[in-house]
């Protein structure tokens, strides 16, 4: 069977609990249309780039499927009807990566280095005063025109 990624956004107003029934819900619907729900995350409550019906927030939800299309379909006609799923998103994969998405991920400070030091010359470097006289790059000028008053 295929295998899918499904994220969908979910109201704001929900409880926590009210948010991981919905995943139970559409994964019963994929039980019941031939698929399996492998893996599933909940992402929690999450502030999107722009509102969706005047919710800037809203619970993100992740599934990782191995469904027929017929049964994936089902699910996201569902989802649409439903009135607290704002927006899903589907992808068709060829395998699933092993362990926790990108967003449940922690960051270590390990990765991420050292926070002065990796940011190619800003901050934590050395810093060298100079004056205008002191600019290799410009070279002597020679005369120059003056733009007081006369410019014919």
């Amino acid at each position: 069977m295929p295998l899918y990624e499904h994220v969908f956004i979910s109201r704001q107003d929900l409880s926590n609990a009210q948010a991981e029934g919905l995943i139970e819900h559409f994964s019963t619907v994929l039980a019941d249309n031939g698929g399996k729900v492998v893996e599933f995350e909940y992402w929690g409550v999450k502030t999107m780039a722009y509102k969706i019906n005047k919710n800037r927030k809203g619970h993100y939800a992740f599934l990782k499927t191995d469904a027929p299309a017929a049964a994936v379909l089902e699910m996201e006609r569902l989802m649409r009807l439903h009135d607290d799923v704002m927006r899903i998103l589907t992808i068709k994969v060829d395998t699933h990566a092993d362990g926790p998405s990108v967003q449940m991920q922690k960051r270590d400070d390990r990765e991420r280095g050292d926070r002065d030091g990796d940011r190619g010359g800003f901050g934590g470097g050395e810093r060298r005063e100079r004056s205008f006289g002191d600019r290799p790059d410009r070279g002597d000028r020679g005369d120059r025109p003056s733009f007081g008053g006369d410019r014919r």
